[in-house]
Parts: structure tokens; C-alpha cells; sequence
């Protein structure tokens, strides 16, 4: 069967669809767009958080900018552009609140109660399959999901070629091992799936430089000046060199989307350097150990009110948006995990305050 019949597949409890006049994949891309995670975007954090500045990207643009460059790429290779759409918008819905500083302090709670890593790219196909629409999910198809858990814009690939075609059992066994293993190597079903990964470092690797220089983290100047031969100086430039570069060694390939040698070990410097100067750079941490505490403290008070009710209306409301099977299914923990996964930063904040802050008793004592 071609590949591309597998990547159209939907549920088959769940297959029967209406005719349409958008592809399967224009239909996922319209449906995740119109999600309550989707929404969400508006206020997660990209690399910086607590700070008041509109310049910096949240993840809300991160997301377009990767469905804008995976869609270039994508079309000089004659590639799905739907499905490279769809899976750009969704690949980062998972991601809690406080960007990756958030998912590695829930990871370490959900391990220590048994549920294993928290891994971002797990939770957003979750939101997706179980928790969108009252708890129906959205129904999309095998591949939108594939290259939404398979992405992994931190991970260091210079070239990347699908492991496809394959049916929804090998998805959920590769669900169950990156629901395990947030790390283990797996590479999408498709070359889109690839494309899209890619292009998620792409986005992001110059566009942080941007915003740490728009803070004074660090100085343009701070930058190797191999890596800025290689790749510039500037977002604008870092961009387009990588792109050119990654279409240059990929046009003409049958499977394979890959960077140059040169280019590829460039691009590896800059997330190092990166991840050096701005990801771990301690004055961007001076929040970070309050965060860590408000997650342990706020993970311990859901584990509790999920067993007992709840009676917290911000998880009243979360429960009351699902069908009752989730709530008999799912654990306290479960619950806690996915409940704040779903949190914005600032509705993570406004939990925390109501939770440990007193407030004024405005009736009269008697």
C-alpha cells in the first residue's frame, strides 16, 4: 500500500468521515487551529518567562514560524504541504507551562508517583487523542499524530530519513516507547515528518540568539566567529542559509533530508553555544528554583484534590469539559499531570496564588 494511504488513515473506531472538500491533512490542520490546546499558545513560554517584553517569541509564534519554513522546504521538495502544515501547528502542544524548565520539573514528579517521563511531544498527542473535544480528541490522521510525537527540535540530526509506512499498531507501540524514553531514537513515517523536525531547530536556534540579544543575555558579538561565517550573524540570515543548504543536499534524494557536513557541524556549534551562554546561563535562572518549588508544591495539591473531588474550580472546570470515562480511567495523578500540562504560565501563577496566598474575609464574624 503507498504511503501516503497510511498517512491519511484515521482511528478505525473512529474513520467514518464526512466528504470534504480539504484533504485529510488540510482537516487536521483546521482542526488542531481551532483546538482549546491551540489556543493556548497565546501565553506559553518559548525559552524566557516573567518577562515584559512583546519583542520575545512565545511558543504561539515559534510554531508558525516552523509551519512557515517546514512548508518552503516542503514545497521545492514536492512534498504533502497539509501534512507538514498540521504537524507544525500541533508538535508543541504538549508543552506545560515554563517551556522546557517546566516539563523537566513535572518529568521528575511524574516519575517519582510512577507514571514515567513527562515528555511534551507524549502530551500533545494525548490532548489530541484524549482530551480534545470533551474528551472524543479530534480524530487525526496516523500521520499528522506520527510527525507530532516523532519531533525533537533539541535533538542534534544533521540528516534524517523515514522509518514508513506503518499502521496504528507500530504508532502505539512507538507511543508506548517514547512514553517510556522521551530520548529513544525514533524518526517519522514520512518525509514530511522529517522536514518538520528540522525545520523546528531551524526556527528556533537564530530566533532565540534574537531575543537574548533583545534582553542583553548576551551581545551579537559573543557569537564564534566560525559560526558566524558559516551561518551570520543574525536570525534573518541563519535562516535562510539553512534552509538553502538543507535543500541543496536534499533535492534530488529519494528518503533522506539532510544538512551539508560543514553546515550541519555549524549549525551543531550554534545550539551549543546556545546552550551554553542562554538555555543554562544562570541570569536567566534567577526565577527558575521558585518554579520548581510552586510545580512540586501545585503537583502535591492536585494529586490531593483530584482524589477528593476536586473541589478547586479551575480543576472543576477541567474535569467538567470531559466525558465521565476520563474521570474513572485516569489517576489523582493522571490527572494533576495533565491538568497542569494544560496550564498557561499565567493561569499556572493564578493557581499558585490562590492556592497559598490568604485572602481578605469580607464577612462579618459572628
Amino acid at each position: 500500500m503507498a504511503p501516503d494511504l497510511f498517512q491519511a488513515r484515521r482511528r478505525p473506531a473512529k474513520a467514518l468521515e464526512i466528504a470534504d472538500f480539504r484533504t485529510a491533512w488540510a482537516v487536521d490542520a483546521d482542526r488542531i487551529l481551532h483546538s482549546r490546546a491551540f489556543t493556548r499558545y497565546i501565553d506559553k513560554t518559548q525559552v524566557f518567562y516573567l518577562l515584559k517584553n512583546a519583542q520575545i517569541t512565545h511558543r504561539v509564534l515559534h510554531v508558525q514560524l516552523v509551519s512557515r519554513i517546514a512548508r518552503t522546504i516542503g514545497g521545492r521538495l514536492g512534498l504533502n504541504l497539509d501534512l507538514i502544515e498540521a504537524m507544525a501547528l500541533g508538535h508543541d502542544l504538549g508543552h506545560p507551562p515554563f517551556g522546557h524548565d517546566g516539563e523537566r520539573f513535572l518529568s521528575d514528579l511524574c516519575l517519582a508517583q510512577g507514571l514515567g517521563q513527562f515528555s511534551h511531544a507524549v502530551m500533545s498527542v494525548r490532548f489530541l487523542e484524549r482530551l480534545e473535544k470533551g474528551g472524543q480528541g479530534l480524530n487525526l490522521t496516523l500521520g499528522t499524530l506520527d510527525g507530532i510525537l516523532c519531533h525533537d527540535g533539541e535533538s542534534d540530526y544533521a540528516s534524517l530519513s523515514p522509518e514508513g509506512p506503518f499502521d496504528f499498531p507500530e504508532f502505539d507501540r512507538r507511543l508506548a516507547v517514547r512514553t517510556h524514553n522521551p530520548k529513544a531514537l525514533i524518526n517519522p513515517m514520512t518525509r514530511e515528518g522529517c522536514v518538520v523536525r528540522l525545520a523546528d531547530s531551524i526556527s528556533y536556534v537564530g530566533r532565540d540568539l534574537e531575543d537574548a540579544i533583545e534582553i542583553g543575555l548576551v551581545g551579537r558579538s559573543d557569537l564564534p566567529k566560525e559560526i558566524g561565517e558559516a551561518l551570520g550573524y543574525t536570525n534573518g540570515s541563519i535562516v535562510y542559509r539553512l534552509v538553502e543548504d538543507l535543500l541543496r543536499s536534499s533535492e534530488g534524494e529519494v528518503e533522506k533530508v539532510a544538512f551539508s557536513p560543514e553546515i550541519g557541524r555549524a549549525l551543531l556549534d550554534l545550539k551549543n553555544f546556545n546552550r551554553t551562554h542562554i538555555y543554562f546561563n544562570p541570569k536567566a535562572k534567577k526565577e527558575t528554583p521558585k518554579i520548581q518549588r510552586l510545580y512540586e508544591i501545585l503537583f502535591e495539591a492536585m494529586v490531593e484534590d483530584f482524589g477528593k473531588g476536586p473541589k478547586v474550580e479551575a480543576a472543576e472546570l477541567f474535569l467538567g469539559r470531559l466525558d465521565p470515562g476520563y474521570g474513572q480511567e485516569a489517576s489523582p495523578e493522571e490527572k494533576a499531570r495533565d491538568f497542569l500540562a494544560g496550564l498557561t504560565d499565567e493561569a499556572f501563577l493564578r493557581l499558585a496564588s490562590d492556592l497559598l496566598l490568604p485572602r481578605w474575609n469580607l464577612e462579618t464574624f459572628k
